[in-house]
């Protein structure tokens, strides 16, 4: 059959999608881009936060319809939400014939075959006041009190390097996952109920996968988890991260090595060092930190406070100069004040960050901070982001125009949407997809396929992205070939 595949949410939730293709593509199945042509369509969902959600029912509905009017003859909804709201789904969705939660990414074949497992038992969606949601189109999966897996035994899957895959990202990029779950409990997440307990892969399954991954093509490894910094410490391998690190820095064919979702209470001067040491492992640190303010972390349950933060930043300074730092923060958490949130401010000016993402907060059943008053308004939630983002933007100009004139490696992405002589770029403190871009101009396109590695000079900005043009003239825009 034909089977065509919607992937939401984060990178860790595309490996599942990529794993769920290499397994149809190995049992038989054809895969296709045109959801219209295919007899089976998957939605692999996130549930991490109201506006997830949403995005994820919007989609399976709007699937659904390929039921009515396209050859589609089976729709299987899997990961986060199926997880999360599995008998909702069904009773509220009819459309969908399988459902598969985080942990059943191998019953993916089954499900193609035979509409997949039935669900346990069957509630309806309810609203906050105990009320039922009305069956339609706009359905949101809200309950009260009613989440995650009374429906079994949390997750304990996750796939290893024998397990075929199918990227689904361009060919000189990938991700690994070197673990799956979480041990934390933050308030605010859902995440180990959905996800499990935290569990490493062996080195040697992630070094055999990363060594396929080279002679696939791939330059650039990213690696995912949880929290990636905890590598290791549940099979009692402290210090696995770095010996890890060091490992891959050894596979012949890969350039660059980074890491993603690193906890700001897990990194050890081990992993700093490792860091330093290893040429291919990009220069660049992606921590979380979800608050400044004490007494916020401390509501949040972060095992972490201010000084230790800045502590940690200090070191990663000074170890690792040219690091690029990136950090994501949760504004409007239950009970935050205005001169918490002043706290906050004052911390993003003086750490000056080069990425920074805001959330609001959203008030997720199943979660400890649910049982909280969500007394912070929404139009205050959104003004504090406005705030904090604005602020960050002025961070990054002033950065921006310090940087003119440097001259820097790019990776090429491939070319830009603006015009055919432009092409997307990225610097070794720029992740794909979630950071901004450099835009690589007065160039050659059809001489710097996507996957080249160039040196360039950065001439400008353009909002957070930056301008840049090659230094080899052979590479320009009317250059002999």
């Amino acid at each position: 059959m034909k089977i065509g595949m919607i992937s939401l949410g984060c990178p860790k939730n595309l490996v599942d999608s990529e794993v769920m293709l290499g397994l149809a593509q190995q049992a038989g199945h054809e895969l296709t881009r045109d959801a219209a042509a295919a007899d089976v369509l998957v939605v692999n969902t996130c549930a991490f936060i109201d506006r997830a959600k949403q995005e994820s029912i919007d989609t399976i509905l709007e699937i659904a319809e390929h039921k009515k009017t396209g050859a589609c003859r089976t729709l299987i909804v899997t990961g986060c939400l199926a997880e999360r709201y599995r008998a909702e789904l069904r009773e509220q969705i009819p459309e969908i014939d399988a459902l598969l939660g985080t942990g059943e990414v191998p019953s993916i074949v089954e499900a193609i075959g035979n509409g997949g497992p039935r669900p346990v038992r069957t509630l309806p969606l309810l609203r906050a006041n105990g009320e039922p949601v009305p069956v339609g189109r706009g359905v949101t999966p809200r309950q009260a009190g009613r989440t995650g897996p009374p429906y079994g035994a949390r997750p304990t899957y996750i796939y290893d390097s024998d397990t075929p895959r199918l990227l689904a990202t361009p060919r000189h990029y990938a991700y690994i996952k070197i673990a799956e779950g979480c041990d934390y409990a933050c308030a605010f997440c859902i995440i180990p109920t959905l996800r499990g307990a935290y569990r490493s892969r062996p080195l040697d399954s992630i070094l055999r996968e990363a060594e396929a991954l080279a002679a696939r093509g791939v330059k650039e490894l990213l690696l995912v988890s949880q929290d990636t910094s905890f590598y290791g410490v549940d099979r009692a391998e402290r210090g696995g991260l770095a010996r890890l690190l060091r490992a891959l820095n050894r596979v012949a064919g890969i350039e660059w090595i980074r890491m993603l979702y690193l906890y700001p209470t897990t990194i050890g001067d081990d992993v700093l060092e490792a860091m330093a040491e290893s040429e291919k492992v990009c220069q660049y640190i992606d921590l979380p930190l979800q608050h400044a303010s004490d007494a916020v972390l401390k509501r949040m349950k972060r095992p972490g406070t201010r000084v230790s933060y800045e502590r940690l930043l200090d070191r990663i300074r000074t170890r690792l100069p040219t690091s690029a730092l990136r950090t994501t923060f949760i504004v409007g958490f239950p009970g935050e004040t205005d001169s918490e949130f002043a706290e906050l401010q004052r911390f993003v000016e003086a750490v000056q960050f080069d990425h920074l993402g805001v959330f609001t907060y959203s008030h997720e059943e199943g979660t400890s901070a649910h049982r909280l008053q969500d007394d912070v308004p929404a139009t205050t939630k959104r003004q504090r982001r406005s705030r904090l983002m604005s602020l960050q933007r002025r961070i990054v100009a002033r950065a921006q125009r310090a940087r003119v004139g440097q001259q820097v490696r790019l990776l090429v992405d491939g070319p830009a949407a603006e015009h055919e002589l432009v092409l997307r770029a990225r610097t070794e403190g720029q992740a794909p997809e979630i950071d901004p871009l450099v835009y690589l101009t007065e160039c050659n396109p059809a001489e710097l396929p996507a996957g080249r590695f160039i040196e360039a000079e950065i001439v400008g900005s353009r909002g957070y992205d930056l301008l840049a043009r090659p230094l080899a003239p052979a590479l320009a825009v009317g250059a002999p070939v």
